[in-house]
């Protein structure tokens, strides 16, 4: 069995990779939420026990769940170097300000022995409290004027997106994309995925279809595996289209044994509403999808299938309704969009806020959804949905659903 096996969205779900939620929520400052993608901040005590009730329930479902933190620090465990080499990378990308701060953190990650606790204070930032800058600077012009940077309580920022373990990096058939993020303050968040993906025993061989350095930006939330032949790529405010004519060229044209026939484009409005594919529908059946209701007359879908030349593109625009185009991506007859909260204005809007139309399938017909979302909950559980309802008060406010928060390793094949 590869290390990596994902043909579809719904394929029994049998290996998953999580983020805790863990310090770096505590780092979150108000006057940066909205650099750090954030409306609100999550209480971090509770966010921690809904996030464990979410791998429990997985768990109990016969799904292994591993853990971002602890992948990355069993690379330092087991591979000489690599901790050394990702400070040097992660230091270069932390938009430290100033030679000063650069060193104190450094030597503070340094003075860390336990990698596990390594990698959970890279995640989680540095005050300058804990630097203890002030004092460095006590006699300086800079501190009795108070720079820019001193104002600023932190010293390197935090990365509270990494719960959101969809997005850094995403698993395609037997491969990889490792992504180049659409906000700076996240892109950081795809070293750790590399260092797996580079070093990991496990891990190191697995094939990549993108690579962080790449010029454009993309990520896992608009990256949806329709069948072992199919894929699907939302065009979005944080995938540009030339990233996907850089992994179609890569699956069609440089792969080995990857069955992907056809990659369907997505073109969603460029809203922070429609932020990615899976906010807006999720397959959470063999012929069922969730959707939010305002997304079904804004999108353009286009096919692009393997040229006569190398490299080569061959791109075809569907014209049809949303549910032809996905009958016949999935190759069946037909599929049914269940839109969340029945298509109610005010009930639509709100749930789709809490991601509503965000599930994550554990098998046909089994899903995961947020207790929150209960009108949207009941439409599914008439439908026939086997609902596994997890609590969602402190987790929801990051702006993520239960889909946003896995990232499947291995499902098996339907």
């Amino acid at each position: 069995m590869h290390p990596i096996h994902v043909t579809s969205e719904i394929g029994k779900l049998k290996k998953v990779c999580l983020h805790r939620p863990g310090e770096e929520i505590l780092n979150l400052h108000p006057d940066e939420l909205e650099n750090l993608l954030f409306d609100d901040i999550p209480f971090l005590e509770v966010a921690q026990q809904e996030h464990d009730a979410f791998a429990d329930l997985m768990r109990n479902e016969g799904v292994e769940v591993v853990y971002l933190e602890k992948l990355v620090a069993e690379v330092f465990d087991k591979v000489p170097g690599t901790r050394e080499e990702f400070l040097k990378q992660f230091l270069s990308e932390a938009n430290i300000k100033g030679e000063r701060v650069m060193q104190a953190a450094k030597e503070r990650l340094e003075s860390i022995k336990d990698n596990y606790e390594f990698v959970c204070k890279t995640m989680a930032g540095f005050t300058r409290a804990e630097l203890e800058l002030p004092a460095l600077f006590k006699n300086s012009l800079e501190s009795y004027l108070g720079s820019t940077e001193e104002r600023d309580p932190l010293a390197v920022h935090p990365l509270p997106n990494l719960y959101f373990s969809r997005d850094p990096f995403a698993t395609v058939g037997n491969g990889v994309c490792v992504n180049h993020m659409y906000a700076h303050t996240r892109n950081r968040e795809t070293l750790y995925g590399e260092f797996i993906f580079r070093y990991h025993p496990e891990y190191k061989d697995v094939q990549r279809w993108y690579h962080r350095d790449a010029q454009y930006h993309i990520e896992g939330g608009d990256i949806l595996n329709l069948s072992r032949t199919a894929l699907a790529i939302g065009i979005s405010q944080r995938t540009q289209a030339a990233a996907i004519d850089t992994i179609a060229k890569n699956i069609f044209w440089h792969s080995e044994g990857c069955e992907i026939e056809k990659i369907f484009a997505f073109d969603i409005p460029a809203r922070r509403a429609f932020m990615h594919l899976d906010t807006v529908f999720t397959q959470i059946d063999y012929d069922k999808f969730t959707i939010h209701p305002a997304i079904m007359q804004t999108l353009r879908v286009l096919e692009i299938t393997k040229g006569a030349k190398e490299d080569e593109l061959k791109i075809e625009e569907h014209n049809g309704s949303l549910e032809s185009i996905l009958a016949y991506a999935l190759g069946i007859d037909s599929v049914k969009l269940i839109q969340c909260a029945g298509g109610d204005p005010v009930a639509a809007a709100r749930e789709q806020w809490n991601d509503g139309s965000n599930t994550l399938c554990i098998e046909p017909g089994k899903i995961v959804v947020y207790q929150r979302n209960n009108v949207t909950n009941k439409l599914l559980e008439k439908e026939g949905l086997d609902l596994l309802v997890m609590p969602s008060a402190e987790v929801s406010r990051g702006r993520g659903g239960p889909r946003c928060m896995s990232m499947p390793f291995i499902r098996e094949d339907i």
